[in-house]
């Protein structure tokens, strides 16, 4: 499963960028965050997820930011 960090976050919408380890931002929904099981994301906060084509899916933190 790729890794990234939470570039933004939009805590009214459940929407954000991720910044992959390649430096591409990669926008993720609701739907996305839904799926995560977690109430908010922070900046700088390490995540796995899948991709289904260019759609961010499956949100999984892997640890919380200092």
């Amino acid at each position: 499963m790729p890794q990234g960090t939470i570039k933004s976050y939009d805590e009214l919408t459940k929407s954000g960028v991720i910044l992959d380890d390649h430096r591409n931002e990669l926008g993720f929904d609701h739907a996305a965050f839904k799926l995560s099981g977690v109430r908010l994301f922070r900046l700088g906060q390490r995540v796995r997820y899948e991709l289904q084509g260019t759609r961010v899916t499956d949100l999984t933190i892997l640890t919380m930011p200092r």
